[in-house]
């Protein structure tokens, strides 16, 4: 780009170069990047039929490594194959983010304004890996410097006194705008409040065991109702609309005695009845009647349960278009279980990951610079999630600082990216490129389709055909021994690939 400055033009080149590594003490590289330099995958253009590309990702230290490859009439004779079954159809894609915190907002301004737009590009722009959906958390959450709602005045069930803080005003709302107009399409924002103003809770605090006073249909649960439509409305004021909105961060935290930070109870039951009574006639009277409406945002292990409990009420489905879920005890809660029997009794609602993140258990804490396990614990989740019906998946905070913070609670995680603002850098962590796998590369609108393999492998796949008919393989290697295979796409032929040692690998192929 460039800069006119007294006449002179000063060119500003942004190089798009490989990645900076560095090592820390993890198994695996960072790349770091500056106002100046960082690496990117750039804009992908599909070679003709008979020709695949490849983006490798690995613990050796590839990032997003393109190759190009040639397809074959005839089989490799590898050992492994990998069938592409295009008429068997799933779900489709919506899309894969972050979340716009406090917190991650405060890192990203903490920058210099080069690097500030650097990182922005790294996850919105076309150069970058394309992030389409943003999480906004309605007021505060954990990853804030203070405890404030919207509406902290007592007994204002009108909502009078409603607005928007200086963390959306002065921080959330100008970088989201920044991120828009770096991306090609629309971003799809949806937002998640934590917990209602005290006054409108049994405990009368922001933390801990509490939900709202009365019961639904009440004053308390018809102005909470209210809160959100006011929410959406201050952010139209700003030009901002959302696709999507979740009923609550989280609703079991609310349940759990000495709770440490913002929460608000609720159990599927008053969910139900909230939403049949209150939100649902709110929203749909309003004129954000078409906004997604996804109840739960917790963890799988809750499902199918609270699913039949809300949604076989005809009263409160009506009103609802999808499942949040957190990745949290995804461990516990096999996938065929939960999001696959939830998926069979109610297959009209979309299932979406509303959260994740690393280092959050108590064993396993706070930042790890180069950690490729955690990079492997999110490409395989996110592999399961999508071959069990889940149409995307968001990441937690955009970007966090060295201390996996700020957090006013001291619940310190990790993040995809890190930023070290007394050297005006941010680290790129093997979790973000996990994500770039999945987001650069399927598209909304994709389609997953159906894979067969030829015998037992260490290898997860799943594999999509893209709106403009191209199709994508995604194949993680969590194992320590390089897996050869081949893809079999009887329209085209015989892919030859092999899958280094823990690593992830995006295939796209045009087929037409």
């Amino acid at each position: 780009k460039t800069e006119h400055i007294s006449g002179f033009v000063v060119f500003q080149f942004l190089t798009y170069e490989s990645c900076q590594a560095r090592m820390f003490s993890q198994s695996s590289v960072v790349c770091e990047c500056n106002a100046t330099h960082c690496d990117s995958v750039g804009r992908v253009t599909l070679p003709a039929v008979g020709h695949y590309l490849s983006f490798l990702s690995s613990e050796a230290g590839s990032r997003l490594h393109r190759e190009q490859g040639q397809v074959q009439r005839n089989s490799t004779g590898t050992a492994l194959r990998i069938t592409l079954v295009p008429e068997q159809k799933y779900q489709h894609i919506k899309g894969f983010g972050g979340a716009m915190t406090d917190s991650a907002a405060i890192n990203i301004l903490s920058l210099s304004a080069g690097a500030q737009d650097q990182l922005l590009r790294q996850y919105f722009s076309p150069e970058g890996i394309e992030y389409n959906v943003v999480r906004v958390p309605m007021a505060s959450c954990d990853f804030s410097t203070r405890l404030y709602t919207y509406a902290d005045s007592p007994g204002d069930y009108g909502l009078l006194n409603f607005s928007l803080a200086e963390e959306d005003t002065h921080m959330k709302i100008p970088l989201l705008h920044r991120a828009q107009a770096l991306s090609a399409r629309p971003l799809s924002l949806f937002a998640s409040a934590w917990t209602a103003p005290s006054w409108l809770k049994t405990n009368g605090a922001l933390i801990g065991k509490g939900s709202l006073k009365g019961q639904p249909g009440d004053k308390e649960y018809k102005t909470w109702a209210q809160y959100y439509i006011r929410f959406l409305e201050e952010y139209e004021k700003h030009n901002l609309s959302f696709w999507g909105l979740t009923t609550g961060n989280e609703p079991t935290a609310g349940e759990l005695t000495n709770y440490s930070f913002q929460a608000l109870g609720f159990r599927p039951e008053q969910q139900r009845d909230w939403i049949a009574m209150d939100l649902g006639p709110a929203l749909h009277s309003s004129r954000y009647a078409k906004t997604r409406l996804m109840i739960l945002d917790d963890q799988r292990l809750l499902l199918p349960y609270w699913a039949k409990v809300v949604l076989s009420d005809t009263h409160a489905a009506r009103y609802v278009h999808g499942i949040g879920l957190h990745w949290y005890l995804d461990h516990v809660a096999p996938a065929k279980i939960t999001l696959g029997t939830t998926h069979d009794l109610y297959p009209e609602y979309f299932l979406f990951g509303t959260e994740a993140c690393s280092g959050w258990t108590s064993f396993d804490r706070g930042v790890q610079l180069g950690s490729w396990k955690r990079a492997e614990d999110y490409a395989s989740d996110i592999i399961e999630d999508l071959n069990n019906h889940v149409t995307g998946w968001t990441d937690w905070n955009l970007a966090l600082d060295q201390g996996g913070g700020p957090n006013w609670v001291k619940n310190f995680v990790d993040s995809t990216i890190i930023v070290d603002h007394s050297r005006d850098v941010f680290y790129k962590q093997p979790t973000f490129y996990s994500m770039a796998h999945f987001s650069k590369f399927l598209w909304e609108g994709s389609q997953r389709v159906g894979v067969s393999t030829s015998g037992h492998s260490a290898l997860e796949s799943s594999a999509f055909i893209r709106p403009d008919g191209s199709a994508a393989l995604i194949v993680l290697n969590r194992s320590d021994a390089e897996v050869p295979f081949e893809v079999w796409d009887q329209t085209v032929g015989f892919l030859p690939s092999s899958a280094p040692p823990h690593s992830i690998l995006t295939l796209l192929w045009n087929r037409s």
